[in-house]
């Protein structure tokens, strides 16, 4: 995974990559294959993500390409 804190904190909240890309305007595939690493996420998507999904996460830690352990709590 190339994010994997973002997937994390997908499968604690049981977000989907269809949720993602029902909000983002993109397919399911696409989210799918960024968060394999097969592309990036474009910065104003992954604002976008951040804002609606993960509000008290930054984007720093959800995007990190290395897992991190959050120090913070919802």
């Amino acid at each position: 995974m190339a994010y994997p804190n973002l997937v994390a904190e997908m499968t604690r909240r049981s977000i989907t990559a269809k949720d993602i890309a029902g909000e983002i305007g993109r397919s399911p595939d696409t989210v799918n294959n960024w968060l394999r690493g097969k592309g990036d996420f474009p910065i104003g998507k992954a604002f976008k993500i951040q804002e609606i999904f993960f509000p008290t996460y930054t984007l720093a830690y959800l995007f990190s390409s290395e897992p991190i352990v959050p120090d913070f709590k919802e």
